[in-house]
Protein backbone atom coordinates (compact mmCIF):
# COMPACT_ATOMS: atom_id res chain seq x y z
CA UNK A 1 0.00 0.00 0.00
CA UNK A 2 1.32 3.51 -1.01
CA UNK A 3 1.52 6.21 1.37
CA UNK A 4 2.61 9.22 -0.27
CA UNK A 5 0.86 10.45 -3.55
CA UNK A 6 1.62 9.27 -6.99
CA UNK A 7 0.80 12.58 -9.07
CA UNK A 8 2.43 15.42 -9.00
CA UNK A 9 -0.42 17.51 -7.86
CA UNK A 10 -0.49 15.34 -4.83
CA UNK A 11 3.39 15.62 -4.28
CA UNK A 12 3.46 19.23 -4.88
CA UNK A 13 0.47 19.98 -2.48
CA UNK A 14 2.37 17.65 0.42
CA UNK A 15 5.28 19.15 -0.26
CA UNK A 16 4.55 23.07 0.58
CA UNK A 17 2.07 21.51 3.10
CA UNK A 18 5.92 19.79 4.90
CA UNK A 19 7.74 22.93 4.04
CA UNK A 20 4.96 25.08 5.82
CA UNK A 21 5.06 23.05 8.99
CA UNK A 22 9.18 22.69 9.19
CA UNK A 23 8.51 26.90 9.05
CA UNK A 24 6.12 26.84 12.02
CA UNK A 25 7.80 24.88 13.80
CA UNK A 26 11.47 27.06 13.32
CA UNK A 27 8.86 29.72 14.05
CA UNK A 28 7.44 28.34 17.61
CA UNK A 29 11.11 27.29 18.88
CA UNK A 30 12.25 31.03 17.86
CA UNK A 31 9.60 32.64 19.73
CA UNK A 32 10.32 30.49 22.52
CA UNK A 33 14.04 30.73 22.51
CA UNK A 34 14.21 34.85 21.89
CA UNK A 35 11.21 36.28 23.65
CA UNK A 36 9.39 33.74 26.13
CA UNK A 37 12.50 32.94 27.46
CA UNK A 38 14.57 35.94 28.04
CA UNK A 39 11.02 37.13 29.50
CA UNK A 40 10.62 34.26 31.79
CA UNK A 41 14.59 35.22 33.24
CA UNK A 42 14.13 39.08 33.87
CA UNK A 43 10.82 38.21 35.65
CA UNK A 44 13.25 35.27 38.12
CA UNK A 45 15.77 38.43 38.18
CA UNK A 46 13.34 40.95 39.83
CA UNK A 47 12.05 37.92 42.03
CA UNK A 48 15.85 36.91 43.31
CA UNK A 49 15.96 40.93 43.62
CA UNK A 50 13.12 41.30 46.21
CA UNK A 51 14.09 37.67 48.13
CA UNK A 52 17.12 39.68 48.45
CA UNK A 53 15.40 42.95 49.92
CA UNK A 54 13.43 40.97 52.33
CA UNK A 55 16.20 39.36 54.02
CA UNK A 56 17.91 42.57 54.51
CA UNK A 57 19.58 42.41 58.05
CA UNK A 58 18.91 45.14 59.97
CA UNK A 59 20.87 45.52 63.93
CA UNK A 60 18.01 48.31 65.17
CA UNK A 61 14.99 45.74 66.82
CA UNK A 62 12.63 49.11 66.50
CA UNK A 63 13.48 49.80 63.15
CA UNK A 64 12.78 45.96 61.77
CA UNK A 65 9.21 45.64 62.37
CA UNK A 66 8.34 48.80 61.35
CA UNK A 67 10.10 48.30 58.06
CA UNK A 68 9.21 44.55 57.30
CA UNK A 69 5.23 46.23 58.24
CA UNK A 70 5.94 48.71 55.86
CA UNK A 71 7.57 46.75 52.88
CA UNK A 72 4.24 44.47 53.28
CA UNK A 73 2.16 46.86 52.96
CA UNK A 74 3.85 48.73 49.71
CA UNK A 75 4.63 45.39 48.08
CA UNK A 76 2.25 43.20 49.18
CA UNK A 77 5.34 40.75 50.05
CA UNK A 78 4.87 38.01 53.01
CA UNK A 79 7.35 35.68 54.48
CA UNK A 80 5.26 32.56 55.93
CA UNK A 81 6.00 29.21 57.55
CA UNK A 82 5.12 26.54 55.68
CA UNK A 83 1.65 25.60 57.51
CA UNK A 84 0.39 28.93 56.88
CA UNK A 85 1.73 29.03 53.49
CA UNK A 86 -0.31 26.40 52.84
CA UNK A 87 -3.32 27.78 54.09
CA UNK A 88 -2.77 30.85 51.95
CA UNK A 89 -2.71 28.87 48.91
CA UNK A 90 0.69 27.20 48.43
CA UNK A 91 -1.40 23.79 48.21
CA UNK A 92 -2.45 24.69 44.90
CA UNK A 93 0.24 26.55 43.46
CA UNK A 94 1.94 24.49 40.93
CA UNK A 95 5.87 23.56 41.09
CA UNK A 96 8.18 24.96 38.14
CA UNK A 97 11.34 22.98 37.49
CA UNK A 98 13.32 25.37 35.46
CA UNK A 99 12.16 28.74 37.39
CA UNK A 100 13.33 26.89 40.27
CA UNK A 101 16.94 26.09 39.27
CA UNK A 102 17.39 30.05 37.64
CA UNK A 103 16.35 30.86 41.39
CA UNK A 104 19.27 28.87 43.05
CA UNK A 105 21.58 29.92 40.68
CA UNK A 106 20.71 33.68 41.23
CA UNK A 107 19.91 33.49 45.04
CA UNK A 108 22.98 31.55 45.37
CA UNK A 109 21.70 28.03 46.69
CA UNK A 110 18.79 25.20 46.40
CA UNK A 111 15.70 27.26 45.62
CA UNK A 112 12.01 26.04 44.93
CA UNK A 113 9.25 27.92 43.23
CA UNK A 114 6.02 27.70 42.73
CA UNK A 115 2.92 29.75 40.78
CA UNK A 116 -0.77 29.70 42.02
CA UNK A 117 -3.21 31.93 39.96
CA UNK A 118 -7.01 32.69 41.04
CA UNK A 119 -7.62 36.31 42.15
CA UNK A 120 -4.09 36.97 41.91
CA UNK A 121 -1.04 35.42 40.31
CA UNK A 122 1.32 34.84 43.29
CA UNK A 123 4.72 33.31 43.53
CA UNK A 124 5.61 30.64 46.18
CA UNK A 125 9.72 30.92 46.64
CA UNK A 126 11.31 28.76 49.18
CA UNK A 127 14.56 30.86 49.54
CA UNK A 128 18.04 29.26 50.56
CA UNK A 129 18.67 31.64 53.12
CA UNK A 130 15.91 30.07 55.10
CA UNK A 131 14.29 27.11 53.80
CA UNK A 132 11.38 26.75 56.38
CA UNK A 133 9.48 29.79 55.00
CA UNK A 134 7.93 30.90 52.01
CA UNK A 135 8.02 33.95 50.24
CA UNK A 136 4.79 34.92 48.28
CA UNK A 137 5.11 37.83 46.07
CA UNK A 138 2.18 39.20 44.07
CA UNK A 139 2.67 40.69 40.49
CA UNK A 140 0.11 42.32 38.80
CA UNK A 141 -0.03 42.75 34.74
CA UNK A 142 1.74 39.25 34.40
CA UNK A 143 -0.27 36.07 33.39
CA UNK A 144 0.64 31.98 32.92
CA UNK A 145 1.98 32.43 29.18
CA UNK A 146 -1.19 31.42 27.23
CA UNK A 147 0.13 29.92 23.88
CA UNK A 148 -3.06 29.10 22.78
CA UNK A 149 -3.83 32.04 20.06
CA UNK A 150 -0.69 32.10 18.85
CA UNK A 151 -1.05 28.03 17.87
CA UNK A 152 -4.21 29.12 16.31
CA UNK A 153 -2.95 31.81 14.10
CA UNK A 154 -0.12 29.37 12.98
CA UNK A 155 -3.14 26.80 12.12
CA UNK A 156 -5.41 29.04 10.61
CA UNK A 157 -1.86 30.36 8.34
CA UNK A 158 -1.00 26.87 7.72
CA UNK A 159 -4.71 25.49 6.55
CA UNK A 160 -5.13 29.15 4.41
CA UNK A 161 -1.42 28.38 2.76
CA UNK A 162 -2.19 24.87 2.10
CA UNK A 163 -5.33 25.65 0.42
CA UNK A 164 -4.02 28.48 -1.82
CA UNK A 165 -1.41 26.25 -2.69
CA UNK A 166 -3.27 23.68 -3.73
CA UNK A 167 -5.69 25.91 -5.76
CA UNK A 168 -2.88 26.77 -7.38
CA UNK A 169 -1.59 23.75 -8.60
CA UNK A 170 -4.79 22.77 -9.34
CA UNK A 171 -4.88 25.63 -11.69
CA UNK A 172 -1.35 24.54 -13.00
CA UNK A 173 -2.65 20.91 -13.75
CA UNK A 174 -5.86 21.91 -15.38
CA UNK A 175 -4.08 21.38 -18.90
CA UNK A 176 -2.43 18.29 -17.79
CA UNK A 177 -6.15 16.89 -17.00
CA UNK A 178 -7.46 18.49 -19.68
CA UNK A 179 -4.48 16.11 -22.09
CA UNK A 180 -5.39 13.34 -19.69
CA UNK A 181 -9.29 13.10 -21.11
CA UNK A 182 -8.60 13.73 -24.53
CA UNK A 183 -5.91 11.14 -24.91
CA UNK A 184 -7.98 8.28 -23.28
CA UNK A 185 -10.53 9.58 -26.27
CA UNK A 186 -8.24 9.12 -28.96
CA UNK A 187 -7.06 5.62 -27.51
CA UNK A 188 -10.95 4.65 -27.86
CA UNK A 189 -10.60 6.14 -31.02
CA UNK A 190 -12.79 9.02 -30.32
CA UNK A 191 -11.31 12.23 -31.62
CA UNK A 192 -12.49 15.36 -29.93
CA UNK A 193 -11.75 18.88 -30.88
CA UNK A 194 -8.27 20.34 -30.55
CA UNK A 195 -7.18 21.19 -26.87
CA UNK A 196 -7.06 24.71 -25.93
CA UNK A 197 -3.45 25.79 -25.92
CA UNK A 198 -2.54 27.72 -22.22
CA UNK A 199 -0.82 27.07 -19.31
CA UNK A 200 2.76 27.31 -18.61
CA UNK A 201 5.43 27.30 -21.94
CA UNK A 202 6.15 23.45 -20.95
CA UNK A 203 2.25 22.42 -21.04
CA UNK A 204 1.73 24.79 -23.91
CA UNK A 205 4.00 22.51 -25.76
CA UNK A 206 2.99 19.22 -24.93
CA UNK A 207 -0.76 20.34 -25.99
CA UNK A 208 0.68 21.63 -29.25
CA UNK A 209 2.33 17.97 -30.10
CA UNK A 210 -0.73 15.69 -29.04
CA UNK A 211 -2.81 17.93 -30.92
CA UNK A 212 -0.53 17.49 -33.74
CA UNK A 213 -0.79 13.75 -33.51
CA UNK A 214 -4.31 13.50 -32.75
CA UNK A 215 -5.23 15.47 -36.25
CA UNK A 216 -2.38 12.60 -38.12
CA UNK A 217 -4.27 10.20 -36.43
CA UNK A 218 -7.40 11.12 -37.29
CA UNK A 219 -6.25 11.51 -41.20
CA UNK A 220 -4.80 7.71 -40.85
CA UNK A 221 -8.00 6.74 -39.26
CA UNK A 222 -9.93 8.62 -42.81
CA UNK A 223 -7.55 7.05 -45.04
CA UNK A 224 -8.20 3.89 -43.62
CA UNK A 225 -11.88 3.80 -44.05
CA UNK A 226 -11.62 5.17 -47.32
CA UNK A 227 -9.68 2.52 -48.41
CA UNK A 228 -11.70 -0.10 -46.80
CA UNK A 229 -14.34 1.64 -48.63
CA UNK A 230 -12.97 1.19 -51.91
CA UNK A 231 -11.65 -2.78 -51.34
CA UNK A 232 -15.06 -3.51 -50.15
CA UNK A 233 -16.63 -1.79 -53.33
CA UNK A 234 -14.24 -3.21 -55.56
CA UNK A 235 -14.91 -6.86 -54.09
CA UNK A 236 -18.39 -6.57 -54.38
CA UNK A 237 -18.72 -5.36 -57.75
CA UNK A 238 -17.38 -9.26 -59.29
CA UNK A 239 -19.25 -10.92 -56.56
CA UNK A 240 -21.55 -9.63 -57.89
CA UNK A 241 -21.29 -10.76 -61.21
CA UNK A 242 -19.88 -14.15 -60.30
CA UNK A 243 -23.48 -14.80 -58.59
CA UNK A 244 -25.33 -14.03 -61.71
CA UNK A 245 -22.89 -15.70 -63.69
CA UNK A 246 -24.10 -18.81 -61.27
CA UNK A 247 -27.79 -18.05 -61.32
CA UNK A 248 -27.31 -18.88 -65.67
CA UNK A 249 -25.51 -22.45 -64.69
CA UNK A 250 -27.28 -25.48 -65.97
CA UNK A 251 -29.40 -27.43 -63.89
CA UNK A 252 -26.70 -30.67 -64.10
CA UNK A 253 -24.54 -28.09 -62.86
CA UNK A 254 -26.42 -27.63 -59.50
CA UNK A 255 -24.23 -28.53 -56.65
CA UNK A 256 -21.74 -26.03 -58.34
CA UNK A 257 -23.79 -23.50 -57.96
CA UNK A 258 -24.76 -23.97 -54.19
CA UNK A 259 -21.04 -23.91 -53.32
CA UNK A 260 -20.29 -20.78 -55.14
CA UNK A 261 -22.73 -19.06 -53.89
CA UNK A 262 -21.73 -20.31 -50.66
CA UNK A 263 -18.45 -18.85 -51.26
CA UNK A 264 -20.13 -15.77 -52.31
CA UNK A 265 -21.66 -15.37 -49.27
CA UNK A 266 -18.57 -16.43 -46.62
CA UNK A 267 -17.26 -13.56 -48.64
CA UNK A 268 -19.79 -11.09 -48.05
CA UNK A 269 -19.92 -11.88 -44.58
CA UNK A 270 -15.64 -11.39 -44.39
CA UNK A 271 -16.45 -8.07 -45.70
CA UNK A 272 -19.19 -7.13 -43.42
CA UNK A 273 -16.79 -8.04 -40.32
CA UNK A 274 -13.41 -5.64 -42.12
CA UNK A 275 -16.19 -3.13 -42.24
CA UNK A 276 -17.94 -3.64 -38.54
CA UNK A 277 -13.85 -3.39 -36.74
CA UNK A 278 -13.10 -0.10 -38.54
CA UNK A 279 -16.25 1.33 -37.99
CA UNK A 280 -17.33 0.11 -34.66
CA UNK A 281 -20.07 2.49 -34.47
CA UNK A 282 -17.99 4.95 -32.91
CA UNK A 283 -20.76 7.93 -34.29
CA UNK A 284 -23.84 6.57 -32.81
CA UNK A 285 -25.33 8.74 -30.20
CA UNK A 286 -24.93 7.74 -26.79
CA UNK A 287 -28.16 6.88 -24.70
CA UNK A 288 -29.15 6.04 -21.46
CA UNK A 289 -30.76 2.57 -22.13
CA UNK A 290 -32.09 -0.58 -20.51
CA UNK A 291 -29.78 -3.40 -21.20
CA UNK A 292 -33.02 -6.19 -19.89
CA UNK A 293 -34.54 -4.84 -23.60
CA UNK A 294 -30.89 -5.03 -25.30
CA UNK A 295 -30.80 -8.28 -24.16
CA UNK A 296 -34.11 -9.49 -24.52
CA UNK A 297 -34.06 -8.14 -28.06
CA UNK A 298 -30.53 -10.16 -29.14
CA UNK A 299 -32.02 -13.69 -27.45
CA UNK A 300 -34.89 -13.15 -29.64
CA UNK A 301 -33.49 -12.60 -32.64
CA UNK A 302 -30.72 -15.78 -32.13
CA UNK A 303 -32.52 -18.19 -30.67
CA UNK A 304 -33.64 -21.55 -32.28
CA UNK A 305 -35.68 -24.13 -31.84
CA UNK A 306 -33.30 -26.96 -30.90
CA UNK A 307 -31.26 -24.77 -28.28
CA UNK A 308 -32.41 -23.11 -24.94
CA UNK A 309 -30.89 -19.78 -24.28
CA UNK A 310 -31.37 -19.08 -20.06
CA UNK A 311 -32.09 -15.34 -19.04
CA UNK A 312 -33.85 -13.48 -15.91
CA UNK A 313 -34.67 -10.11 -16.06
CA UNK A 314 -32.47 -8.53 -13.21
CA UNK A 315 -33.61 -4.61 -12.69
CA UNK A 316 -30.71 -2.50 -12.66
CA UNK A 317 -30.11 1.41 -13.68
CA UNK A 318 -30.37 2.64 -17.46
CA UNK A 319 -26.98 2.58 -18.53
CA UNK A 320 -25.37 5.32 -20.99
CA UNK A 321 -24.24 2.88 -24.54
CA UNK A 322 -24.05 2.97 -28.05
CA UNK A 323 -27.44 0.84 -28.33
CA UNK A 324 -26.47 -0.63 -32.04
CA UNK A 325 -22.51 -1.36 -31.21
CA UNK A 326 -23.77 -2.96 -27.87
CA UNK A 327 -26.31 -5.00 -29.53
CA UNK A 328 -23.62 -6.07 -31.99
CA UNK A 329 -21.01 -7.18 -29.33
CA UNK A 330 -23.88 -9.65 -27.19
CA UNK A 331 -24.97 -11.31 -30.47
CA UNK A 332 -21.80 -11.96 -31.51
CA UNK A 333 -20.87 -13.54 -27.98
CA UNK A 334 -24.01 -15.04 -27.86
CA UNK A 335 -23.67 -16.35 -32.05
CA UNK A 336 -19.85 -17.69 -30.75
CA UNK A 337 -21.85 -19.67 -27.91
CA UNK A 338 -24.53 -21.12 -30.30
CA UNK A 339 -21.64 -22.18 -32.64
CA UNK A 340 -19.33 -23.57 -30.30
CA UNK A 341 -21.50 -25.90 -27.98
CA UNK A 342 -24.37 -27.79 -27.83
CA UNK A 343 -25.96 -27.50 -24.58
CA UNK A 344 -27.79 -25.01 -22.68
CA UNK A 345 -26.12 -21.01 -22.91
CA UNK A 346 -27.26 -18.84 -19.98
CA UNK A 347 -26.83 -15.14 -20.33
CA UNK A 348 -26.84 -12.97 -16.62
CA UNK A 349 -27.18 -8.93 -15.99
CA UNK A 350 -26.07 -8.25 -12.43
CA UNK A 351 -25.10 -4.63 -10.81
CA UNK A 352 -22.21 -3.24 -8.91
CA UNK A 353 -23.31 -0.58 -6.98
CA UNK A 354 -20.29 0.99 -5.36
CA UNK A 355 -18.03 0.38 -8.47
CA UNK A 356 -20.53 1.79 -10.61
CA UNK A 357 -20.43 -0.97 -13.22
CA UNK A 358 -23.22 -3.46 -14.64
CA UNK A 359 -21.34 -6.84 -16.36
CA UNK A 360 -23.14 -9.60 -18.24
CA UNK A 361 -21.98 -12.48 -18.70
CA UNK A 362 -22.70 -15.53 -21.19
CA UNK A 363 -21.75 -19.15 -20.50
CA UNK A 364 -22.05 -21.87 -22.51
CA UNK A 365 -21.32 -25.46 -21.95
CA UNK A 366 -18.76 -26.28 -24.78
CA UNK A 367 -15.29 -27.50 -24.45
CA UNK A 368 -13.63 -24.30 -23.72
CA UNK A 369 -10.36 -22.96 -24.93
CA UNK A 370 -7.07 -23.63 -23.52
CA UNK A 371 -5.48 -21.05 -21.20
CA UNK A 372 -2.71 -20.16 -23.16
CA UNK A 373 -4.87 -19.03 -26.03
CA UNK A 374 -7.50 -17.00 -24.54
CA UNK A 375 -5.64 -13.86 -24.24
CA UNK A 376 -4.63 -13.81 -28.25
CA UNK A 377 -8.08 -14.23 -29.36
CA UNK A 378 -8.65 -10.93 -29.13
CA UNK A 379 -6.18 -9.68 -31.51
CA UNK A 380 -7.40 -8.96 -35.01
CA UNK A 381 -7.69 -12.44 -37.39
CA UNK A 382 -6.96 -14.62 -34.63
CA UNK A 383 -9.40 -17.53 -34.69
CA UNK A 384 -10.17 -19.84 -32.02
CA UNK A 385 -8.24 -23.51 -31.78
CA UNK A 386 -9.40 -27.09 -33.61
CA UNK A 387 -11.99 -27.45 -30.29
CA UNK A 388 -13.75 -24.04 -30.90
CA UNK A 389 -13.69 -24.43 -34.73
CA UNK A 390 -11.79 -22.04 -37.26
CA UNK A 391 -13.74 -20.67 -39.53
CA UNK A 392 -14.25 -16.76 -39.86
CA UNK A 393 -12.25 -13.83 -40.58
CA UNK A 394 -10.99 -14.16 -37.13
CA UNK A 395 -12.41 -10.57 -36.09
CA UNK A 396 -15.45 -11.51 -34.41
CA UNK A 397 -13.98 -11.13 -30.44
CA UNK A 398 -11.33 -7.95 -32.14
CA UNK A 399 -14.82 -5.94 -32.41
CA UNK A 400 -16.43 -7.29 -29.83
CA UNK A 401 -13.24 -5.53 -27.53
CA UNK A 402 -12.63 -2.50 -29.85
CA UNK A 403 -16.47 -1.71 -29.08
CA UNK A 404 -16.47 -2.36 -25.30
CA UNK A 405 -12.69 -0.54 -24.64
CA UNK A 406 -14.84 2.49 -26.32
CA UNK A 407 -17.26 2.48 -23.77
CA UNK A 408 -14.43 2.58 -20.93
CA UNK A 409 -15.45 -0.92 -20.36
CA UNK A 410 -13.26 -4.45 -20.31
CA UNK A 411 -14.62 -8.19 -21.86
CA UNK A 412 -12.69 -11.21 -20.64
CA UNK A 413 -13.04 -14.94 -21.43
CA UNK A 414 -12.67 -17.72 -18.78
CA UNK A 415 -13.19 -21.24 -18.66
CA UNK A 416 -15.90 -22.71 -16.61
CA UNK A 417 -14.75 -25.79 -14.02
CA UNK A 418 -17.80 -27.88 -14.84
CA UNK A 419 -16.85 -27.25 -19.01
CA UNK A 420 -17.49 -24.67 -20.65
CA UNK A 421 -16.71 -20.88 -21.52
CA UNK A 422 -17.42 -17.60 -19.73
CA UNK A 423 -17.71 -14.03 -21.58
CA UNK A 424 -17.43 -11.18 -19.29
CA UNK A 425 -18.54 -7.92 -20.49
CA UNK A 426 -17.95 -4.98 -17.90
CA UNK A 427 -19.72 -1.76 -18.52
CA UNK A 428 -19.19 1.40 -16.39
CA UNK A 429 -22.49 3.32 -15.54
CA UNK A 430 -20.76 6.86 -16.47
CA UNK A 431 -19.11 7.06 -20.12
CA UNK A 432 -16.24 9.06 -19.71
Amino acid sequence: MKVLPQSAFGQTVLLIGVLLLVNQVVSYISIAIYILQPNAQQVNQLLAKQVKAVFIDIDDPVLRPAMAEAFHKETGIGVYRENVAMQLGLQHAIHYPFRSEEMSFLLGGPAEVRISQGDEYLFWIRPPQSPNWWVKIPLTGLEEENLYPLLVILAILGVVSVAGGWLFVRQLNRPLTALQNAAEEVGRGNFPEPLEEHGTTEVVSVTQAFNHMSKGILQLEDDRNLLMAGISHDLRTPLTRIRLASEMMSVEDEFLKEGIEGDIDDMNKIIDQFIDYIRHDTKDTIESSDLNELLKEVIQAEKTQDRVIDYEENKISLVPIRYIAIKRVMANLIQNALRYSDGKITVELSEKVKSNQVIITVVDEGPGIPEDEISRLFQPFTQGDIARGGEGSGLGLAIIKRIVDSHGGSVKLTNVTEGGLKATVTLPFKLN
